[in-house]
């Protein structure tokens, strides 16, 4: 079986079940260069926005997969998916092949621009990030490109959700020590009611980050920040998914694919692909032994990667031999942005 070059999964989804995941741009093609992130750092920080694949490959390649009966269509993948600049279009065309819903998952750096917004209205629900509540610690957790500001960011969010009728569910990455104190996470909320999205769901680093400085914050502790919001917020960090296991067995390839976009446990590769517990075993410890992946643990789990080339290191935790570089980008480029005066709602909640 030939590697799938757009189309991998489906992923076991905290949020979504089995979702089919869509990629439209190269590995670690982004607008920021999160600290946090599970793929590593981003090798190619941009705004550009083209076809960065193309569209008609992506739909023939998605026809094949329909058949593995996913819960959503989730456009996201290695990189900043609103990047490409057809993606309304693609939206449109799967919605004629299915009646799946499609999700958009983004880090909603490109909502300000009318473009974007346009294109993303017709998905049945868009998952957007804001990971910091002032333009300092923006600078630091996410590290966006020279054109993307904290203002920008938090204006199109809430112009998108005026603009916007589908489910519009606000994720919150919460790092220890950094955007977890309660007093930021309370300015965070301040925003969060401006935006006025109909969920939020704060998440944790629960995955190896790409620097090994973005530490997890514990459960307990995600329960007390979730009280908060008003209403309380969802924790999605640590729940997974389990599907129900298929007679036909996915193959070392379709794994491949799926561990090319995201970092999973042996659990969450039986889960996503609706495999046998003892296939699954069999086959990573089969590519294991090729040298294909590798296992890394994190917060007493053991995800696994595929080996990628010397300059895509894959991230590393407090325990590998092999350092990144020293994190950059910490600087803010502005002053601090003030919290948000509170003003009325428009009459939705979150």
């Amino acid at each position: 079986m030939q590697a799938s070059r757009h189309i991998f999964g489906p992923v076991p989804s905290r949020r979504l079940g089995r979702s089919l995941g869509v990629d439209l741009v190269p590995f670690k093609t982004c607008t920021y260069d999160c600290i946090y992130c599970q793929l590593g750092r981003t090798t190619c920080k941009t705004v550009e926005r083209k076809e960065w694949v193309p569209i008609r490959a992506v739909l023939d390649e998605l026809k094949l997969k329909l058949q593995t009966q996913p819960d959503y269509i989730t456009l996201s993948g290695s990189g900043e998916p609103t990047l490409h600049s057809r993606i309304g279009e693609l939206i449109k065309a799967i919605q004629a092949m299915t009646r799946i819903p499609v999700a958009v998952l983004t880090n909603g750096s490109l909502l300000w621009q009318p473009e974007v917004r346009a294109q993303l209205a017709r998905a049945d629900v868009v998952m957007p990030s804001l990971d910091a509540g002032d333009d300092l610690l923006f600078e630091a957790v996410n590290r966006p490109h020279a054109q993307i500001t904290f203002e920008k960011l938090v204006s199109g969010l809430e112009q998108f959700r005026r603009e916007y009728s589908g489910q519009y569910w606000l994720e919150v990455m919460l790092l220890a020590g950094r955007t977890a104190p309660e007093a930021h996470v309370q300015k965070i909320g301040d925003w969060v009611r401006h935006i006025q999205p109909d969920r939020v769901q704060l998440n944790t680093a629960t995955r190896p980050p790409a620097e090994e400085f973005a530490a997890p914050v514990s459960p307990a502790r995600m329960d007390e920040l979730a009280r908060l919001f008003s209403p309380p917020a969802e924790v999605i960090a640590g729940h997974h998914q389990r599907g129900k296991p298929d007679a036909n067995v996915a193959d070392q390839q379709t794994i491949l694919d799926l561990l090319r976009r995201r970092p999973c446990t042996e659990e969450d590769v039986a889960a996503g692909l609706a495999m046998r517990p003892i296939e699954t075993a069999k086959h990573l410890a089969d590519l294991e032994a090729a040298g294909r992946i590798v296992g890394r643990r994190h917060s007493e789990r053991l995800y696994y990667y595929v080996v990628r080339r010397r300059n895509a290191p894959l991230p590393t935790t407090s325990g590998d031999a092999v350092k990144l570089a020293k994190p950059d980008g910490m600087t803010p480029r502005g002053a601090r942005a003030n919290p948000p005066k509170h003003r009325k709602n428009r009459g939705k909640e979150i």
